[in-house]
């Protein structure tokens, strides 16, 4: 099982069940050494006093706030600690709303929820309600020195926690807008063509990320002490006609009828032969 990154009730009007929060995802990616160029020994960074111009130990650090320019006041981990809202151990839900009214751009990071001892029957309880109505749980926690608001969901077989980003947090720009009088309906109808005819049942396992594979394979080249080989650059095509192109994209996702007969002809004949 992996490792809990929060414990504590989660309550919902007068009902408390104790939790467990699971990291349900991250990033993967190829890490790299600072390496010095002459001779490829590790280098390490040096934590620098400017006050003294000597190099200085992590066990000499505190935390600063800076107030004014050049000002800082000291926090330590305990006045941090005094600070923590009923929160830290007590996950209160404040309300339910509709999957859809929620904008995933608010969306941070995921945990797994699972019940802890004694708690599966009122995490049932929830898990079903929730998948019953149709709606997802707004709930507040506190975990990793920072007070989250978070969505509650449904998910497979247990419920899924999503931290979020707070309003004053999403960067919002009027450059964010789309001009929908731009397009036509001809335009519009083989646009949604096109979506349809790409359209599958979300499958997570079909892709993979071919630029972290892309650095493996060059990697194990140079360990070997083989030539490395660039991936084929794929060459866009410049839109000058939208309908042209979007026709074109429709044509090439499908053989016309007669291509296919004069394919399968030969085979047939093929198989009379034999």
């Amino acid at each position: 099982m992996a490792t809990t990154v929060w414990k504590g009730h989660l309550t919902f009007g007068l009902v408390s069940l104790p939790i467990k929060l699971y990291t349900a995802a991250r990033a993967e990616t190829i890490s790299f050494n600072q390496l010095h160029k002459t001779d490829h020994s590790r280098v390490k960074q040096v934590l620098f006093c400017q006050a003294e111009d000597k190099p200085v130990s992590r066990s000499e650090l505190v935390k600063g706030f800076e107030y004014e320019k050049d000002r800082y006041v000291v926090i330590d981990d305990e006045d941090i600690k005094k600070m923590a809202p009923k929160t830290a151990k007590v996950m209160e839900i404040l309300e339910f709303v509709k999957q859809a009214e929620v904008d995933p751009v608010y969306f941070e990071s995921s945990y797994y929820v699972a019940p802890d001892d004694a708690g599966e029957k009122p995490y049932a309880l929830l898990f079903q309600a929730l998948k019953q109505s149709e709606y997802v749980a707004v709930a507040k926690i506190a975990m990793h020195n920072r007070e989250h608001i978070v969505i509650l969901r449904p998910s497979g077989q247990g419920m899924t926690l999503h931290t979020m980003y707070y309003e004053d947090e999403i960067r919002k720009t009027e450059a964010f807008r789309t001009d929908t009088s731009l397009v036509k309906e001809k335009e519009i109808g083989l646009a949604l063509m096109l979506v349809e005819s790409l359209a599958a049942t979300f499958d997570a396992s079909k892709y993979q990320d071919t630029y972290r594979q892309n650095l493996r394979t060059m990697i194990e080249a140079k360990v070997q002490g083989q030539e490395v080989v660039a991936p084929v650059e794929v060459q866009q095509t410049k839109v000058v006609d939208i309908m042209e192109a979007l026709k074109a994209s429709l044509a090439g996702l499908k053989k016309p009828a007669a291509a296919e007969e004069s394919e399968a002809e030969p085979a047939k004949k093929k198989r009379v032969s034999g």
